[in-house]
Order: structure tokens, then C-alpha cells, then sequence
């Protein structure tokens, strides 16, 4: 075995090369991101000197919230660069920050520049231009958060002939250049880590690599007990184990952990402490980034389009009894790394909604089961008499759905509505619940003809779920959902009402079983109806 430092002197003692591909080597660069992330190895001096950076970026930029916290209060409009003079230019003459001068000023400008996005993804978050969860208001930086950056673009860092990287007042730090950068990066993010390594995140960009053409399609079904169920269109199978990195390191985690606890605050035995479980806690994530990595490249390289569960994360970690177990599998970076090699080599990926019934819905002869507890790994359709394994039949309809959502490109149902009436483009509901906001709902696929499932969109935007079931011969309401860009919006009620609207409409009673709507009837006696 080679141990740590021999393989440190080995790499040393290569020649020195380039980190850039000649240029006759590379074809036409289009603009297409991507990042390149190497290990520095500053020495004591620089470490210092990235220090005082890291300190300097993080204070302008609370200076930066801070005025404009001020700004705001006062009534006034501050413009970007009106801030960057103040906390930079005007700070630097000030007894209390003349210290900004030592470092380099791009950081500085950068670390405003950041303060300034924040503000921007906030306020569009809040006006709705921004497509996605809600981005909360941007928080002042902690110097005690042990994962500390700052970004330099191409005036503050330059790679040199010999393989190292200049930073503005820092000087040359040695990188280890595992792989070549395909052209001249536009910027720089340096970073250390809680467990005290440095590294460098270049952003260039990079040209595409197309795949040739497949014929092959596959649905994936992400889980707790096996991380990836794979059903392709030839009628294959796999199943991709999970690793459950975390699981195996919990019990080093927790020795190191309590020997943290041990120690007394602020001394340099804590600090030693804090470092090991920082390092144990680094080396699962990066096992775990490195096999994600691999699925998804293998899965693209296979595949002409992956369909995957718009799978509701943020909620699912919201159970103690789970959030352990779904953030060990890490779907949310799976999924991310997908998407982003799927754009990278041509393939497509695409999502299918989080409220379809892929496990308890039969993909062979449509019928779905009422219930389907987390337990049931293996069951029985008593339509069809065959048996399932919950994961891949989950994986067929999700394959299922997602091809008939893509060569549905017009927008028309592929599906009759509730009572065999034909799907329109945009089917029913049609109501208004709240001015100015416009309410439309979208019927969903479903193999149940007795059942109807309506996306609920709100200004264009996805906002919450109905489903109406016959129950007895009754139009019943039996779940509602709302999405957690809109939660604590009081859309519960208005769901509600937006479904009572529609059923009054169509002249027949409704069971309502959720409590969204028993609750609005209580308190809007016109819409009382018959309580099964």
C-alpha cells in the first residue's frame, strides 16, 4: 500500500504540463456552463492570506445587506453600484475598515455583486417571476460556518505556464490537475471545506458531446431500499442497490460526534475533534457523489430519453422517521446530475407529476388499489390476478406516463374524464377564486374510469391537486394537495371552494373525506351537502 504522503510526492515529482488543451485540440466552445473543481495546496503564508480574504468578502457582503436594509427602511432606492461605493470604496477610508485594502478588490466586488442577486432572486421569488420554491430573504454570513468562499473573475487570478494558479495578492498556489480544462475558465471560486482542504471551482464552458441515436427509453423509480428501480421499453429490469454511505459510517460518525461533545469549547482538542467528523462526513459525500455520477452518466449513455417522479422532497425529510434515509439516497443531486449530462451528451429527460399512482396502480390492466402502505413491497392486482413487485411496476407506470406526456406535445388528454365525457385541451374547472390570480385545472392520465385527477394551476403556475373518486354512486372529493411554493397561502380553502364551485356546477353531491373542504363547509353553510 502507498500511503498518503508517498502518493503526495509521486504526484509532485510528474512534469509539470499545462492545465489548457491546445487550442488545435478543441473545436468550437458553445456556451454551455460547467464546472471544473481541483484540490489547491496553499502554503502557511497563503492559507493566512486566504483567510483574511474569505474574513474580508464575508463582511463586505453583510455590509452590503446591511446598507441596503438601511436603504430600504429610509425610504430610498439604492442602485448596485451606489452600494459597491459605499462598503467598498467609501469603507476603505474609514478607520473600522481600512483592513479591506489587503485583500483584492474582485473579491470584494463579487461578494457584492452576491448580495445584490440575492436581493434579486427574493424579489422575484415574491412577485412570482421566479419559477420554483420560495427563495427566503438573503441572511447575513456567519465567520463561525466552517465552509467558507469567495470568487475571483479573470482580472484577479491567471493560470500560469508551469500548471499553477495566481490569485491576486495570494501569489501562485499549486493545484493538482487531475484533468484538463477544455478553455479559459471566466471565473474562479475559491473555497475551503469544514475538514480544512482548499479548493478551486473553475466555470468554463464546454462543448457538447451528442450520443448517437437509441431506441431505448426508461422509467426510474428512486427508493430507500434499492436507490434506483429501472424499467426500459424492451421489458428489462435492473435494480441499482443502495450504497446507504451514511448508514455505514454512522457508527464512526457517532463515535467521532460524542468525542466532539467531550471536548471543552474553544479549545484546540475540539477543533482537532470537529475536523475528524468534518473529514468523515466529506468522505461520504463525495462515495456518494461518485456513484451518483456514474448512474446518471450510464443512464444517459444508454437511454434516448429517462423519465423520472417529481418526487416532493423537502416534504419527505419533514418525517423524522425518513428524512435520515431519503437524504442518505441523495435523489434531489441525483436527479440534478441527470439532467445536466442529459443536456451535455443530447438525450432528454423528462418529470412526471408527484401525484401519480405509480405504486398502487396496476400496469397491466389499469386498476388501482385504495391504499398502499410504505410496508407492501409485494402485491397482487385483483383485477388481473398479477403479482408486482412494488418498485417495478412504479418504475412501468412511471415509463408509462412519461412517453404518453411527450407525445402529448399539443396538450390534448390522452384520457376521457370522469363519466366519459372527451377531454378538451383544458379540461373543466374553469373558475375564478380570487381576483386577479386565474385558476385553471388540467386533467390528469388516469386508468380508472371512475376516477378524476386535475393539476390545479394558478397563473400558469402549478399550485395544488384535486381527486374525485365514485364512492357509492356519490362524486366524492377525496384528496387534496397543496404545493409548497403556495403553502401557509391559505390555498387549502380555496382549493376548496374552487372544487365546491365546480361540483354545484355540475348539479350532483359531493362526499367531501378531506378536511380542507369539511372545514370550508363549516363555515359557508350555501355549500352544506351530504356528509357520507
Amino acid at each position: 500500500m502507498v500511503d498518503r504522503d508517498q502518493r503526495r510526492r509521486r504526484f509532485r515529482a510528474r512534469p509539470s504540463v499545462s492545465p489548457l488543451q491546445h487550442p488545435s485540440q478543441r473545436a468550437t466552445v458553445i456556451a454551455v456552463l460547467a464546472r471544473y473543481r481541483y484540490r489547491i495546496e496553499p502554503t502557511a503564508v497563503q492559507r493566512e492570506a486566504l483567510s483574511r480574504t474569505f474574513g474580508c468578502a464575508r463582511v463586505v457582503f453583510n455590509d452590503a445587506l446591511r446598507c441596503r436594509e438601511e436603504a430600504r427602511a429610509a425610504g430610498q432606492a439604492l442602485s448596485s453600484a451606489e452600494v459597491q461605493r459605499r462598503v467598498i470604496t467609501a469603507a476603505k477610508t474609514t478607520e473600522h475598515r481600512v483592513w479591506l485594502s489587503e485583500v483584492a478588490s474582485v473579491a470584494l466586488v463579487q461578494s457584492v455583486q452576491d448580495s445584490h442577486r440575492a436581493y434579486r432572486d427574493f424579489f422575484d421569488s415574491l412577485s412570482g417571476k421566479r419559477r420554483g420554491r420560495r427563495v427566503g430573504k438573503p441572511r447575513f454570513k456567519s465567520g463561525k460556518d466552517h465552509r467558507q468562499t469567495f470568487r475571483l473573475t479573470r482580472n484577479g487570478f491567471r493560470l500560469r505556464p508551469g500548471g499553477r494558479l495566481y490569485l491576486a495578492k495570494i501569489g501562485d498556489v499549486a493545484v493538482r490537475w487531475l484533468r484538463d480544462l477544455p478553455c479559459e475558465p471566466s471565473s474562479v471560486t475559491i473555497i475551503r471545506e469544514p475538514d480544512g482542504c482548499y479548493h478551486a471551482s473553475f466555470v468554463v464552458e464546454v462543448e457538447p458531446t451528442p450520443l448517437p441515436l437509441v431506441e431505448r427509453e426508461s422509467g426510474v423509480d428512486l427508493g430507500v431500499t434499492r436507490l434506483a428501480t429501472i424499467a426500459c421499453t424492451g421489458g428489462t429490469r435492473r435494480d441499482v442497490v443502495n450504497p446507504r454511505h451514511l448508514a455505514r459510517a454512522q457508527r464512526e460518525l457517532t463515535r467521532a460526534q460524542r468525542a466532539l461533545a467531550r471536548k471543552v469549547k474553544g479549545s484546540s482538542n475540539r477543533e482537532k475533534a470537529r475536523r475528524v467528523v468534518a473529514l468523515r462526513h466529506g468522505k461520504v459525500a463525495r462515495a456518494r457523489r461518485d456513484v451518483h455520477h456514474k448512474l446518471a452518466l450510464e443512464l444517459v449513455r444508454d437511454n434516448q430519453a429517462v423519465y423520472v417522479e417529481d418526487l416532493n422532497i423537502a416534504g419527505m425529510v419533514r418525517n423524522r422517521r425518513l428524512a435520515r434515509a431519503v437524504q442518505d439516497a441523495g435523489w434531489g443531486q441525483f436527479v440534478q446530475l441527470l439532467k445536466q449530462k442529459a443536456e451535455r451528451h443530447g438525450r432528454a429527460v423528462h418529470t412526471v407529476s408527484r401525484w401519480l399512482p405509480s405504486s398502487k396502480t396496476c400496469s397491466v390492466c389499469g386498476n388501482r388499489m385504495a391504499i398502499m402502505p410504505l410496508s407492501i413491497r409485494h402485491w397482487t392486482c385483483p383485477g388481473c390476478a398479477v403479482a408486482h413487485d412494488r418498485d417495478f411496476n412504479a418504475a412501468r407506470n412511471i415509463l408509462a406516463a412519461g412517453r404518453a406526456e411527450r407525445s402529448n406535445a399539443c396538450g390534448a388528454e390522452v384520457r376521457p374524464p370522469f363519466g366519459g365525457r372527451r377531454a378538451s385541451k383544458q379540461e373543466a374547472l374553469h373558475s375564478r377564486v380570487g381576483n386577479p390570480r386565474e385558476w385553471r385545472a388540467r386533467q390528469m392520465v388516469t386508468n380508472n374510469e371512475a376516477e378524476s385527477r386535475y393539476e390545479i394551476h394558478v397563473d400558469g403556475r402549478l399550485a395544488g391537486f384535486l381527486e374525485y373518486r365514485d364512492v357509492g354512486g356519490v362524486l366524492a372529493l377525496v384528496h387534496t394537495e397543496v404545493d409548497d411554493a403556495y403553502a401557509g397561502q391559505g390555498l387549502g380553502g380555496k382549493l376548496a371552494k374552487f372544487a365546491l364551485d365546480d361540483v354545484k356546477a355540475r348539479d350532483v353531491k359531493i362526499s367531501p373525506l378531506c378536511p380542507f373542504v369539511a372545514k370550508y363547509i363549516d363555515k359557508h353553510p350555501e355549500y352544506r351537502v351530504t356528509i357520507r
